[in-house]
């Protein structure tokens, strides 16, 4: 029962305190060039785009947030239900909970009301040892496109019961990868650099999710469960516009920014920067405990912002966002 719990400790810590980084992003160092002459309408400005070969409304991803706990269907619901009215995509926090206690397999599943988004399903790095073989079955499990594999070595060291094994991940990811389950490997707010992005490209996930520092410290979550001697960590992370910069002309799988995602401008600079798509977690977990439309409001408003942003720099779609000029300030 100790990962249930552990699930219900994470949301109630994220709701009550003070868990985000103290530095940003990064995306604040970056500044579009204003075009003042777009000669275009803006009901014309198209967000739409692609993923894994599923189709997108908007470029944003819900990223995984729980699961396994008593709590946990509603939020997932009320994310899904969002999501699906949205177009847009979402990832389930890890199932390992639900492979430990099948009872609670069914507060992950949010196919009844979102039959059309793109899923992830999700499990860690650090138990792929023991858990490997069911890769298949956590797709399966929630009827997913793909399955997240989240590294979150730092996050682990900060809970007294995590992991402190980190051998063979990259092996165990090609093992999952070779039995035929699409990957995607994230990181939980510490980020992925482009040396780690290119040891994962090499062995064949079919995404990378930066999840960089700016946004919440899970090192921080887990130091509010129990004062845990990782005080000196709670910055620990490379902020997610400094992983971006780092990917330019080196990494060709697609990329999802998140990480500290706080609103549409944000979008537009991640895209611009070369990621297909942006993902955030902790501003839509307060509105998840209330309504689907609470969730909803909260993306429509990002989705607003980002549509202005490509009108001010004149980009009908998203292929044209990619090729705004964005300078370093």
């Amino acid at each position: 029962m100790e990962t249930k719990t552990r699930k219900s400790d994470h949301i109630k810590i994220c709701l009550e305190n003070d868990v985000e980084y103290r530095k940003t992003n990064g995306f604040e160092k970056f500044e579009f060039e204003h075009n003042a002459i777009p000669e275009l309408d803006f009901k014309d400005v198209d967000v739409s785009t692609r993923f894994l070969g599923k189709a997108f409304k908007a470029p944003i991803i819900i990223e995984a947030i729980t699961g396994g706990s008593p709590e946990s269907e509603k939020i997932n619901k009320n994310l899904a239900k969002a999501a699906q009215e949205l177009g847009i995509g979402m990832g389930v926090g890890s199932q390992r909970a639900a492979l430990e206690h099948p009872e609670v397999e069914h507060t992950y599943k949010v196919r009844d009301v979102a039959p059309d988004i793109f899923l992830l399903g999700n499990i860690g790095g650090a138990q792929l040892e023991q858990w490997k073989n069911k890769a298949n079955s956590l797709v399966e499990m929630i009827n997913a496109d793909a399955l997240a594999i989240h590294l979150n070595t730092a996050q682990e060291l900060a809970q007294k019961e995590g992991s402190r094994n980190f051998q063979n991940i990259i092996k165990n990811i090609k093992h999952v990868v070779d039995s035929g389950v699409s990957v995607v490997v994230k990181e939980v707010g510490c980020g992925i650099s482009a040396s780690s992005a290119m040891k994962l490209e090499s062995v064949g996930v079919a995404a990378i999710d930066i999840a960089g520092a700016g946004g919440t410290s899970w090192i921080k979550v887990d130091h509010f469960r129990r004062q845990n001697g990782m005080h000196n960590f709670l910055e620990w992370g490379i902020p997610t516009a400094d992983c971006l910069s780092q990917y330019k002309n080196k990494i060709k799988v697609p990329v999802i920014a998140s990480g500290g995602i706080r609103n549409g401008l944000d979008v537009a600079k991640a895209i611009a920067m070369g990621a297909s798509l942006a993902g955030l977690a902790l501003p839509l977990l307060k509105p998840a405990t209330k309504s689907s439309e609470a969730v909803k409001e909260k993306l429509e408003e990002m989705i607003r912002e980002l549509r202005i942003a490509m009108l001010l720099v004149g980009a009908k779609n998203i292929e044209g966002l990619k090729k705004a000029k964005l300078v370093h300030v």
